[in-house]
Parts: C-alpha cells; structure tokens; sequence
C-alpha cells in the first residue's frame, strides 16, 4: 500500500508591518490547509511581518509583536493536528536571524534560521539579518543550539527552550526538512545534502518578486532539486504588493521526483489567501532513490543532519484505492500576460491600501501614458471579474475594497468600464506644440475604457512663468541693470539653454496641474451618491530606457505617486499595446503604437522625435542598458560585447554627439561613439534618478536609485581612461582589418554613409 501523505504551500498576499492582516491571513491557511486534510503547511518567508519591512527589522517593537502573532497561533487548536512551518524574524543571543519557526499541537518543535541570504538586486537581507554561522570545514550544517523561548510564548506552550539550527524532524513515516528562498537559488543548496541523508519532504517558504521571464528560473530550480535526488519539495510565497516597488508572484508548487503535482496562480485572483494542497507518495521517493545507484552510494556516505523526533505521522493511512496528485506541465505567462497582470495588480494592492480614491493619469495619447492606462484598465476588468469568479471570500473582499475607494457603501459595478470611470481620471494636457493626432488618441482610449477624461491647456501656465522671469529683478553689488538683462527667452532661434528651459516649464507645469487635479477632481465631480471627498494618487509614465538615459524632465509629469512601466522597456511596451489591442478589446491601442514616440515640447507628433532626440534608438538602449546593469560592464566591455552583438548589420542610429566631421567613419567607430553617448548620458543625468517616482520592478537592468541600481549621482561624464581604452582597441581592430583584407579606399574599413544627424537635447 502507497504511503500518501495530504501536503500544503500557499500564495499569502502579506503587508508589511500588518500583523492583524498578516496573521488573519495565515490562520485563513492553516484552517483551510486542515479542512482539506493536510498534515503539513508551510507558508511563505517572514510571513508574519511581511517580507518587504526593510529597517522596521532594526526595531525591537518588531520582534515582539512578531512573537505576539505565534502566541496568536499557538494560544488556540490551529497547530492541532497539523505540523506549520512559520516564517518569522527571531532574535537569538542578540543576534537577529530571518527564521523558519515549525510547530504542532500548539508547541514549537524548533528554529530553523536561513544560512544563505539575498543580497543582490532588490535584496538587502544582510542589512537586517545574519546568516546562520557553522563550520564550513565540518560535515554537515553544525550541531544544535538552545533558543530561550520569551515568557509569552514559555506562558502558552510551557516550554522554556527549544532547539535552534539546521535540523530536520523525523516523524513516525517520514523525515522533512526546510530551505528559505535564496537557498534553493545557491549552487550547494541544502537540499542536495538533506535529500542525501534520507530526507523525503523539503519546504522552501519564500519571498521572491516577479521580473519579467524570471519564472522559468524558478522552475527549473524546483524541477532539479528533485530531479535528481528525487524527493517531495513544496515552495511558498508572497503574493501582491506588500508596500514597496516590487510585486511578489506567487506561484506556490509542489514537485515531486522532477514533476509538478500542484501549482497556484502567479498573478491571477484576487484572494488574499491561495492554498495549494497535494497528495503525495512517499513510497514514489524511496522507490526513485533506491532505484539511483550512484545517488545511493553518494548517500551511504553522507553526513547526518540533527533530527529532532516528532510523535506524529504524515501519512493519512487511506486504502489502496487512494492515489497522488497527477502531475502536469507547470502554467507560464507570457511576457505580454506578465506585464498585464503583475503591474495592474500591484496598482489594485497599491489603491485599496492606501485610502485614495483613485489614480489621475496626464494622457498624452503616447505610448507610455497609454500603456499605463491600459494597466488601470485591465486593473478594473479584474476587479469586476473577481466578484463573479472569485472565491467566496476574495468575491466579499474585492466587493468592499471597491466601495472603500469609491467611498460607495451600496456600491456595485455594472461593468469594467464603469468602475474605471469612478475610480480612473485623465487629462490630456495640451500646449500650443501639442496635435490633433495624439488628442485624439488619448480621447478615443479613455472613452474605449470608460475613464473619466478632461483636457485643459497650459499655455496661459507657461506664459505667466515667462512673464515673472521678465520681471525678475537683480540686487546687490553685482546686479546687472535690468535694461541689460535678457529676459524673454526664445524657443525658435533661441540657443539651445533657452529651448530646453522652454521645453522644461511646459512638463513641469503639467506636473504642477496634475496634482492639482488630482487633489480636486474627486471634490469637483461628486454627487449625490458621495460626498466623502478625497484625493486621487497621481501615475507618472516614464518607461526604464528613458530612465536610463535620462530623457525626461526632472520634476515633471514623470514624477508621481507611483509609476507602473517604470520598470518595462519600450519595445516591450509597445509589444504589450498590441497584444492588449487583441486580448482586452481596446482596438486604438494599435494606432498608438504604430505612432513613432515624440515629446511634443516643440512641434506637433512628428516634429520631435524620441529617437533623433536622444541619438539612440530604444533597442540600442536596451542592450546597453543590459550590459552595464546585468553584465557588469563598463565602456570598454560593452563596446567588446556589442561589437559582436550588433554584428548583424543592423542600423546604428546618429551620434547626435559626434557630428560632421567628427562623426565615426567605420562601423566599429560607429559602435565606440553609442557606448560612450550612453556612458556620458547617463553619467550627466544620473542626478535624475535620485528622484525616479517609484516603479514597479519588472527589468534586470533598471536604474532604479533608491535600492536596485546604487551608483554616485555626480560623476566625471568624461570617462578618460575608460573611453581612451575603447579609442585603442577600435584602432587596434582597424589595424588587424587592414593586415587580413585589402579594402577600397587603403583606409581600413569601408567608409559609411550617414544620413544627417538631427540636433540632440538633453532634457534636464
């Protein structure tokens, strides 16, 4: 007869520093773990915190009402019946660890604290915790220590200490055991070595976030860790936007000897709680490991781990007719499905958490303001579908988050469309440079989505900001006489200071009115059905290459509340417009994207090109992006890589920085001059991202300041040495070309024609 044992994991959509909500939700898990009769759950990282509590770790208060919420758990019959894998900070000999905290029948069986810490990109575990120390020398992960249980816990489960370290429990049927998030991402993970010594059950309880095609890593991790070695291995995480820029996806599985036996959703619901319950054969592992002779050498030899015994058994004891979980190939998204649904519900977490009433969105009828209006969009078409489709509990949940930010108590959508226009405001804030192609654009999205849309001009704005610098008056000893003061500054014939401060105050005055807006709308538009007032949280629209070369005005409406696609790139977002034009019904989003992007700071739709502006393309942005952030490369080790990457005979598009006669001759001229425009672009302009509005994290290369991408924001843009090497090694190729093939005019490569380069900007 099959040994079957019922096992849980679980998506918890967690908040930080909410341990009310934090710890409803995971007695919701346990309960619901046990109705279906399970005998072992394991939840997510930090989980009774929330994992994105960044220096409320430093805090002792965290620590305590950390050990309230166990008390919570322990104090009731919750555990009865039931081992939990908990995860929680524990301070142990004034030392903090991010622990695993495993209980049954209302007493903690042991600790279990996290040896491999995340640290890298939008990690800073070590900032908070320290790894668990042993011996690397010794076999094994070290030998057990004593954990002083605080007198409320001591009061509840009348133990007074308890085991600490890298331990696995021996229950009557079987052995488990436990990894935390980054453990299972390490090359010696854990659970090589556990699995070699006879455990049959690994639980990984982690906080991992979303990144666009990073989910496939996740898996194959999964697959391999059982692949080979065999075994049952569960895996938990966050769910949803827990208070910071990154969006944790879920996606809970259970894999058993290489195959998925269950997996829960990654973005889609809306249920704060998502149980993932599979029934498992421990008769499958020891037939699959015995069966691995070379596994079953390596294992004879083995070092042992502590095992603590539990008087428990996994196994239900159901008859032959019983049977496991079949297994299936694991559901992935698309990277269009990805960027829909990971940003439209950090936004839903993000607004019925914070008490707005709603977002604002300065509508261009451009790509990125459009693409950020589609996220609301399909925000609301999930809202509306969960009431249908959800469970019971997400159905009432979801209905009430929606009446809270509407401040309707009787309120019930009739459709997407009508949340959107309760909820979402647009405004298409023209100027004199602004067409009637991009107007029309914005009017005809916001209708195909029901937002309620508004336009004014900025025009009298601007002007009133040229009228008080004309009058402007000097004072001291230096003053200059106001008749020799130059005081109207000229867009047209104008030097290029004067055209970019003209170009400045029309972005930064459409910031100033978008708050303004945003503080009023919901104030101006009230009727019968409210009166609660309330303000909305204004959208920024600025995509991660624009960022990244710091095309785009310091403190305008790129600076917001939060920013959805700050994180995406443009070819990706142009890519989702199309898709969502198909698969969401809103058919104008192709004539966005079909449009070539422009500012319109200067001329209408075509008259100021993204493009020609920067002298770069956002494909080119992309991969020097990629090289700089993900490769770790500097000027002259993206020049190596992008030589042989843009071997294709690709366009390079115009230096708008090396002109005339000064502009590159051979095409590894031509590739030299893009890296080092970047490196000197983003080098001047990095004081901008110091105040980048924060953005869902969705790109490996985003230069994000605040915690992603740490670099000075004052540098020497010249990059002396390093541009000087990428001189040298294009001469030193052209040299090698020269020896190895005669060429047409005995100057090394053929000459390239160039097509006039238009004037750049840098916006500041």
């Amino acid at each position: 007869m099959a040994s079957l044992a019922t096992v849980a994991t679980c998506n918890l959509n967690q908040w930080a520093m909410d341990f009310k909500g934090n710890l409803e939700r995971i007695k919701l898990s346990i309960r619901e773990a046990k109705e279906k009769g399970c005998s072992f759950r394991t939840g997510p990282e930090l989980e009774i915190t929330g994992y994105g509590c960044e220096d409320y770790f430093h805090e002792h208060d965290t620590m305590l009402h950390s050990w309230e919420s166990l008390v919570h758990i322990l104090s009731d019959d919750i555990t009865d019946g039931i081992i939990c894998d908990i995860g929680m900070p524990v301070m142990h000999r004034n030392v903090l660890y991010n622990c695993r905290v495993v209980c049954l029948n209302r007493r903690i069986l042991g600790i279990r604290p996290k040896f491999c810490l995340a640290n890298d990109g939008n990690y800073r575990e070590m900032r908070y915790f320290t790894p668990w120390y042993f011996n690397p020398e010794s076999p094994g992960y070290g030998e057990l220590q004593e954990h002083y249980l605080p007198s409320i816990v001591q009061d509840v489960t009348h133990q007074k200490k308890v085991p600490i370290g890298i331990f696995s429990l021996a229950t009557l049927d079987t052995c488990l055991s436990f990894e935390t998030c980054e453990e299972l991402f390490t090359p010696r993970s854990p659970h090589i070595l556990l699995s070699l010594d006879g455990i049959e059950i690994m639980a990984n309880g982690s906080g991992s976030y979303h990144q666009l095609r990073k989910l496939n890593k996740r898996i194959d991790l999964l697959k391999g860790a059982t692949a080979k070695a065999g075994g049952i291995y569960l895996y938990a995480n966050q769910k949803g936007n827990d208070g910071g820029r990154v969006y944790y996806d879920g996606c809970a599985m259970v894999y058993v000897n290489g195959a998925c036996v269950a997996q829960g959703s990654q973005f889609l619901g809306f249920d704060e709680v998502e149980v993932v319950v599979a029934t498992v054969s421990l008769s499958d592992v020891r037939s699959f490991r015995a069966n691995n002779i070379a596994r079953s050498y390596q294992a004879s030899a083995a070092p042992t781990i502590p095992r603590i015994d539990v008087d428990f058994r996994l196994c239900d004891g159901r008859g032959i007719d019983a049977c496991p979980s079949p297994t299936f190939e694991p559901k992935v998204h698309s990277a269009m499905e990805e960027i829909a649904y990971g940003p439209s519900g950090w936004l839903w977490d993000y607004l019925r958490r914070s008490g707005m009433r709603g977002y604002f969105l300065p509508l261009s009828g451009g790509a990125d303001s459009s693409s950020t209006a589609t996220l609301v969009a399909i925000m609301c078409q999930r809202a509306v579908a969960e009431l249908t489709s959800g469970t019971e509990r997400s159905k009432k949940q979801t209905l009430g988050d929606i009446r809270k930010v509407t401040k309707r108590p009787d309120y019930v959508p009739t459709d997407w469309r009508d949340l959107c226009g309760k909820i979402f405001v647009t405004c298409y804030m023209a100027s004199q440079y602004s067409g009637c192609e991009t107007r029309e654009r914005a009017e005809l999205l916001a209708s195909s989505i029901g937002a309620m849309h508004t336009s004014i001009f900025i025009d009298e704005i601007t002007q009133a900001i040229k009228r008080t610098f004309a009058s402007v008056e000097m004072h001291g000893p230096r003053a200059i006489p106001k008749e020799q003061l130059k005081s109207e500054p000229r867009m047209e014939g104008g030097t290029i200071g004067e055209n970019l401060a003209l170009q400045n105050i029309q972005a930064r005055s459409r910031m100033v009115m978008a708050y303004f807006m945003a503080q009023l709308m919901p104030w101006a538009t009230d009727g019968d059905q409210t009166t609660a007032g309330g303000s909305l949280l204004v959208l920024g629209s600025a995509n991660v290459d624009e960022a990244l070369r710091g095309y785009y005005t310091k403190y305008d409406c790129s600076a917001a509340d939060i920013n959805p696609i700050g994180g995406i790139n443009k070819c990706d977002l142009k890519a989702f417009m199309v898709w969502a034009a198909e698969h969401k019904g809103i058919a104008v989003l192709q004539r966005v994207a079909d449009a070539k992007p422009s500012a319109e700071l200067t001329g209408a739709e075509g008259a100021q090109l993204d493009e020609e502006d920067m002298g770069m393309s956002y494909e080119e942005l992309g991969d020097l992006g990629f090289c700089r952030k993900v490769e770790h490369c500097g000027p002259l080790s993206t020049f190596i890589k992008l030589r042989h990457r843009w071997a294709d005979g690709r366009r390079i598009s115009p230096s708008n920085r090396a002109m005339g006669a000064a502009a590159p001759q051979t095409r590894d001229e031509e590739i030299a001059q893009k890296v080092k425009d970047f490196y000197f672009y983003n080098a001047i302009t990095r004081h901008k991202m110091t105040t980048l509005t924060p953005s869902y994290h969705a790109e490996n290369y985003s230069p994000d300041d605040n915690r992603f991408d740490l670099r000075p924001f004052l540098q020497n843009p010249r990059f002396d040495l390093q541009f000087a090497a990428i001189d040298k090694a294009v001469k030193q190729l052209a040299s090698c070309a020269k020896r190895s093939a005669p060429d047409m005019d005995g100057k090394g490569e053929p000459p390239i024609k160039r097509a006039a380069s238009s004037k750049g900007a840098v916006k500041s």
